[in-house]
């Protein structure tokens, strides 16, 4: 009897882990296509930028992926419309791809974003063009 109570009560502990497994629930932010690119390191970085912060005219020698955490971005990459992004919105940057505006559009708050170099032995990850 004890033997069918501890199959019973394991069973249900097994139902109970089996149902919170199916209830993670997944997102997708982004989807880039970054070609045939060899990718040995991902380097994370948060930055912040003061408010009317502006980023100077560069590229990057990798790909860059990010999101914005807090606050408002103007971003530009050339040959693309300029985008206005908002906390939790992603972007990216491809590489040797100039990059005309990643501003912080606020005047009055900072702007915090984390990016992630995809990286292959670049030791500059930045170029002011």
């Amino acid at each position: 009897m004890k033997t069918k109570i501890v199959l019973a009560i394991l069973l249900i502990i097994s139902i109970m882990e089996t149902k919170a497994q199916t209830l993670v629930k997944r997102n997708e932010l982004s989807s880039v296509n970054i070609g045939k690119r060899e990718v040995s390191s991902v380097k994370i970085v948060e930055i912040e930028f003061q408010p009317g912060q502006k980023a100077p005219y560069h590229q990057h020698p990798c790909p860059i992926v990010g999101q914005i955490v807090s606050g408002t971005c103007l971003v530009q990459i050339e040959g693309e419309k300029p985008k206005i992004l908002n906390p939790g919105d992603t972007f990216y940057e491809p590489a040797l791809t100039p990059v005309i505006h990643f501003d912080n559009y606020s005047k009055t708050k900072p702007m915090k974003f984390v990016a992630y170099y995809l990286t292959n032995g670049e030791k500059e990850l930045i170029e002011l063009l």
